[in-house]
């Protein structure tokens, strides 16, 4: 395809089409709003639905009912939409409905900043609805990857049956880029499960060997019950330890068994690095702007950029941090992701750049950091 000039959000909307989706719901918000406009013009165009919803709790109520009706189904928000989204996120985690909710970040907390970028809603996005529950979260740094994570997520959230946030902040959904898009008839799709056994033998929460039940749309001639509820293997409520367990355990392993294919990450390395920067979302290409200067100047210094926030890759960040004196850690509030660094690595070896007044962290501050280690 030709290249074209893109927004971010506009990005995310083609995404979603290229990925399949076929109906959104959702209630305007900055920075998130060309999202919705864009999907309000492009899905009737791929017959397609849109609703706009009273707000965020309706949108993602009718996001998880279309997708039980079979339909890859998403919603997009900002901050103050996402916190009232949380209780339905937490109903798709424990009704396995695969959905996709993207959150364009800004300044908070409360109303905040709306034109401001940030990275505040890191660990809302993981433990934000109560319980233990999966989740998988991405992050984009580009209109590209933007257009890519897109399909990423949609991808995963059928693979795995799991709500899939990506976030992007403020900045990346309103800045344009050059983008050389890939040819839709070559990108990879997930479909939805399939089985062989009749309707009234189906159990829509039976352990399989893959850990991810086949989800079978309504409407198709399968019936089952759904609840928020802790569930048996056909889906009606049970307080018995001996479902509960089963469930919980596939549950956490249908996420822990494929970190593989779950957990995506750049890196950019070079030969005996004293130090690790790791960045991700809009912080990612400062920091590796600071990592390309620090190189110019005689420093030896590694970069690892995350796409995968949720499940944490403690094992990517090992990796990457061993044999390492430093590790710089680079992001857009007052220290969220950089805990979970410091869990892994230690926190003596850490080294923080982190800001949360709405301005994006420059290339000059990770330069710093990286120079006062000497």
């Amino acid at each position: 395809m030709s290249p074209v000039l893109m927004q971010g959000d506009e990005a995310c909307a083609e995404g979603a089409i290229a990925a399949g989706c076929t109906f959104f719901a959702g209630y305007p918000i900055t920075p998130a709003t060309e999202i919705a406009e864009g999907l309000s013009r492009r899905l009737p165009q791929v017959g397609g639905k849109f609703i706009q919803m009273e707000d965020e709790i309706a949108s993602l109520s009718a996001v998880i009912g279309a997708s039980v009706g079979g339909a890859k189904a998403m919603t997009a928000t900002s901050g103050p939409g996402f916190s009232l989204m949380q209780e339905n996120i937490g109903y798709a985690a424990m009704a396995e409905i695969p959905c996709v909710i993207v959150n364009v970040m800004r300044m908070g907390p409360s109303t905040g900043r709306p034109t401001r970028p940030s990275q505040g809603d890191v660990m809302q996005a993981r433990w934000g609805t109560h319980g233990d529950h999966p989740v998988i979260v991405l992050s984009a740094a580009s209109v590209r990857e933007t257009f890519d994570l897109t399909i990423e997520a949609f991808n995963l959230s059928e693979r795995y049956r799991v709500p899939v946030i990506l976030l992007l902040d403020e900045m990346i959904g309103h800045m344009r880029e050059r983008v050389d898009l890939p040819d839709l008839d070559a990108v990879e799709l997930e479909r939805r499960g399939e089985t062989t056994v009749p309707p009234e033998w189906y159990k829509p929460y039976e352990n399989y060997p893959t850990d991810v039940p086949p989800f079978l749309p309504f409407g198709e001639g399968y019936r089952y019950h759904i609840t928020g509820l802790h569930h048996d293997i056909r889906g009606y409520p049970t307080d018995r330890p001996d479902e509960i367990g089963p469930w919980l355990r596939r549950m956490r392993l249908k996420i822990e068994r494929s970190l593989s294919d779950i957990l995506l990450y750049e890196e950019d390395n070079v030969e005996d690095a004293d130090t690790l920067v790791i960045a991700y979302g809009l912080t990612a290409r400062t920091a590796l702007h600071a990592v390309q200067e620090a190189r110019q100047r005689g420093r030896k210094v590694n970069f690892l950029q995350l796409k995968t926030l949720w499940p944490f890759p403690e094992e990517v960040i090992d990796h990457a941090a061993d044999r390492i004196d430093h590790v710089v850690m680079a992001e857009m509030n007052l220290g969220q992701l950089v805990r979970e660094v410091e869990r892994v690595v230690g926190r003596e070896r850490v080294r923080r750049v982190v800001r949360g007044d709405g301005k994006i962290i420059r290339p000059p501050e990770v330069l710093a950091a990286i120079e006062e280690l000497r």
